[in-house]
This record gives structure tokens, sequence and C-alpha cells, in this order.
């Protein structure tokens, strides 16, 4: 019996797996609002007194770097170890890893109607698997064949320097550097940088704001929803939006076809998080795969690798399943 749980700042979601079902299919899951509970290890004890199960294994993806079995949760004041959590579950084997490299461990295992095809490619069979998730922060891995198996591998490339390529995004990181010490990709590239991207084109493109826009921004608590929908309104546009959503879009297919390249994914991309799945007509009608292929040289390399977007929002969950079922 496997123990498999999706932890974030928001929400905990906590399954039981068997190896003969697969990763794909819980016997019984639960979710919990995180902020109710002190420590991963008292929702564990609450789930297991509802479902008692003998647990052999288990694994958890958290929102945050996990280090010699160590993780501190992003946004929740929790620490969790592995060898506390194996004391809990009276001595199973217990694997911490990073949210995204759960959430490319179920690449493996996902069926056609868990993705979108943005480009269909011709994947290498065997080839290397790039995962790109803007979502609040940004989040990047990668899988790799190992023993005839995919095995996800966790990374902080979404904190790597921006690199601008063409002169808009080199203004907006001139503006930036005014404002950070350091501008990464995610700063530009996910829910917290498509404001930064709307407050240099208000600043420095554009004389003014579309009033309601601006109204409503002045009052909300995340401005990322309200410039999307003003980007999409079909019946009146907001042409700051639309400039704002534009860029973040050519930036997204940028370091995409930065991530394909330093692991080179000919196995495919995956885009996952929580901002593709809500943006497909413009992924595939906007800049992403242009900028994605505008590598010089290396423009048909990545043209043949086949592109697509993650729907199902239980993906990290099952990855997380699948990593205790390799174990």
């Amino acid at each position: 019996m496997i123990l498999a749980g999706d932890i974030g700042g928001t929400k905990t979601l906590l399954a039981l797996f068997t190896r003969e079902a697969g990763p794909r299919e819980p016997l019984v899951e639960l979710s919990f609002s995180s902020s109710e509970f002190a420590s991963l290890d008292m929702i564990v004890q609450r789930f297991l007194a509802a479902h008692p199960a003998p647990i052999t294994a288990a694994c958890f993806g958290v929102a945050g770097p996990v280090m010699a079995g160590r993780a501190a949760i992003t946004n929740l004041p929790w620490v969790i170890e592995e060898h506390t959590l194996s004391q809990t579950l009276g001595g199973a084997a217990v694997a911490l890893i990073n949210d995204l490299q759960a959430f490319a461990q179920s690449i493996p295992y996902l069926q056609s109607h868990d993705i979108a095809t943005l480009s269909p490619g011709e994947p290498v069979a065997g080839g290397a698997i790039a995962v790109i998730a803007p979502g609040t922060g940004l989040g990047e891995a990668f899988l790799t064949l190992e023993q005839g198996r995919y095995r996800a591998h966790p990374s902080e490339g979404g904190h790597a320097s921006f690199a601008p390529t063409n002169p808009t995004e080199a203004a907006l990181l001139s503006y930036l550097l005014e404002h950070y010490s350091h501008v990464s990709y995610e700063r530009v590239c996910s829910g917290i940088g498509i404001p930064n991207i709307y407050r240099y084109f208000r600043d420095r493109v554009f004389d003014s704001e579309t009033p309601h826009i601006a109204a409503r921004l002045a009052e909300a608590a995340d401005p990322t929803p309200i410039i999307v929908a003003g980007a999409l309104d079909p019946a009146t546009p907001c042409p700051l939006c639309s400039a704002t959503l534009d860029c973040f879009l050519g930036i997204l297919g940028n370091e995409t076809g930065n991530l394909a390249l330093k692991v080179l994914a000919t196995g495919g991309v995956y885009l996952g998080g929580g901002i593709p799945p809500r943006l497909l007509p413009q992924l595939r009608g906007g800049p992403l795969l242009g900028a994605m292929h505008s590598k010089g040289r290396f423009r048909e390399l990545l043209g043949r690798m086949p592109v697509h977007v993650i729907l199902n929002s239980k993906a990290a969950l099952y990855g997380a399943a699948a990593y205790a079922l390799m174990a």
C-alpha cells in the first residue's frame, strides 16, 4: 500500500495506491486545508485515522526545495522531514520530492485526454523530456530514461537570469533592474511576473491605463487574473493587457526553447502549471512556438520536438505515487 501526497500552501491532497492498480487509480483520496494544520504529520494521522492501512512506502511532492530529506514549505510555517514521517507511518520508507519533480514524474502515465498538443513534432523514443510550469512561480524539471523507465529530476531553472531576445524585452529588463538586484525568468514568466510586465508597459510604453482595469487592479490582491481577462475580453480587449500577455507568451516560448536545448528534449516538451491550460488558444496561435523555435541554427531541431500542455490537475499526486512505486 502506497501513500502519496501533493502538498501545497493552500491545500494538501493525500491518496492511497496499490502497485497492482498503479499511480492513476487511488483507492481513496482526501483533500485538506493546509493552513488548518500545524504539520504534515498531523494531516497524515488524520487521513490514516479515517482510512487505516498498512503503508509500505510513501512519497510527498512538496512546494519547496528538498535538501537531505528535509523541506520547508513555501507559504506555510512547516518543516517536513522524511524520518519523522517514517516514524508516523510505522517505519515505512518515505521520500520527499519537489512538487514539480512529482508533476514531471506523472508524464509517462498521462493519457491522451490529459494533454493538449500544440505541436506533434517527431518524438525520439527514449529521448529526454522537458517540463516547464508557469503558475504563481516558474517551475522547471526534466526526465531521462534510466534502466527502461523515465525518472524525473528537479531544477531551479526558473531562477536563472532573464535573457532578453528583442528590444522590448531588453527595455523590460532595464526597467526591472531599477527595482530588483536580480531579474530571473520567474520575475517575467509567471503569475508574479505578469504584473511586472504590465507595470513596464504602463510606465514606459502606454500613456494611460484602461480606467476600469486600473480600478480593479487597485483593489485586487492578485492582479494577474485581471490582466489576463483584460487581454482576452472578446468585446473590448485592453491594449495594455494585450501587450502584456503577448510579451509574456514570447518570454515563455523563449525559455521553453532554452530548457529544451539544455536537456535535449527530443522526447517532448510539456507545459504545466496553472497558466497554460487557461491559455490554450493563445498558446496555439500566439508567439509561444515562434519564440521557442527561434534559436538560430537549432530552429529545425526544436521544430521536431513535440510540445504539449498538461491538463490533468492531479498530475503531481499521480507523479508522487509513481515515484513511490519506483522505489
